[in-house]
């Protein structure tokens, strides 16, 4: 796509508007249709807190847990409303240039289009593979997603770290990086290739409590990064910018056993991912792989007309077309369950033939 041809229309387009109510969604990556019963009865413990302001205590507490969560110390992490609000924030740090690494996801491009802030798109050829070479070495703001949606890519570490260059920061996107498996049990280690742990001058981690947790609309997350490169994007920020209830859900995910349970869940969504891949390619579709997230990436004959007949049957599938270096016949699908994947298989049998 040409930088004189940007559609901010297309870069705003998300998965949620695919999925009407009452259809099979595989167009969102939110994990479930609501939070663990354990963590409804945390956020409905505080209810009786909501006539008072969110305290400084929680706020405190949230992020000495997200610290604990990452080996990091408190002044180290900013509270977000989801991952979106740091991708709105990343005008604040002034970049004269800013490299965002596509195909991923659209809002980082937006937030700084529509603050003037000149853009250069890096468009990876399949299969997606990051060469640090190809940023320009003027780009002063890097923009990437690990891992990637919607590729499924995983960059290695020491491809992000490779990005580094004096005057230059390096925006880390990992809002599916605890849906990464690190081995083949799950108490092995999890979330290989992660940045989350690295304290640096010049590296932002942004994490999402939204897909693992099904927190989609209470909206949670937050940076990882310098004090000051933190100030920064806080700067301007309203009083109390987070509510009571986020700040609970944010302290209860990062607790040793919320972690475990993640743990888990990314196991799930491995072998959940596994058998997918093959129900689907044995239709015939192209999935790219390897995979690494909580969804595929399919290329397929007429997308636009595959998507409708999809969604006549009552399942909803993401558009890809609206990534930077995708086409119509490029679709996303959510990793789902074998309940689910069957009603998918049953659908596209019908539809494609």
């Amino acid at each position: 796509m040409l930088e004189d041809s940007v559609d901010p229309a297309m870069l705003r387009h998300h998965g949620d508007v695919e999925a009407r109510p009452g259809m099979l969604d595989f167009a969102v990556n939110v994990q479930g249709l609501a939070p663990p019963r354990w963590l409804r009865e945390r956020l409905a413990a505080r209810l009786t807190d909501l006539g008072r302001y969110p305290s400084a205590d929680d706020e405190h507490a949230a992020r000495t847990a997200v610290a604990a969560r990452h080996g990091r110390s408190p002044d180290e992490v900013l509270l977000l409303a989801g991952a979106a609000e740091g991708f709105a924030m990343l005008p604040r740090l002034a970049s004269r240039l800013a490299a965002v690494i596509h195909p991923s996801f659209t809002e980082p491009e937006l937030a700084l289009r529509e603050a003037d802030v000149a853009v250069t798109r890096v468009i990876l050829e399949r299969p997606y593979t990051l060469d640090p070479a190809l940023v320009p070495e003027d780009a002063d703001l890097v923009v990437v997603g690990n891992p990637t949606n919607p590729t499924s890519i995983l960059h290695p570490a020491a491809t992000m770290r490779a990005l580094r260059r004096p005057g230059r920061i390096i925006v880390v996107d990992e809002a599916f990086a605890d849906a990464v498996v690190g081995g083949r049990a799950p108490t092995d280690a999890a979330e290989p290739e992660s940045l989350a742990g690295l304290s640096a001058p010049d590296v932002v981690v942004l994490r999402s409590l939204t897909k693992t947790w099904a927190l989609a609309g209470l909206r949670c997350g937050y940076a990882l990064g310098a004090p000051e490169v933190l100030a920064r994007l806080a700067h301007g920020r309203p009083h109390w910018p987070l509510g009571t209830l986020q700040l609970e859900a944010i302290i209860a995910t990062a607790e040793p056993v919320a972690v475990a349970e993640s743990r888990r869940h990314a196991h799930r969504i491995a072998a959940d991912r596994a058998a997918m891949i093959d129900r689907l390619t044995a239709l015939g579709l192209d999935v790219h792989t390897p995979a690494t997230g909580p969804f595929l990436l399919l290329r397929v004959p007429d997308g636009a007309l595959l998507r409708k007949r999809l969604a006549d049957r009552g399942i909803a599938v993401r558009r890809a077309d609206t990534f930077p270096g995708l086409g119509p016949d490029h679709l996303r699908v959510a990793v789902r369950g074998t309940a689910e994947v069957d009603r998918l298989i049953d659908a596209l049998n019908a539809a494609l033939w």
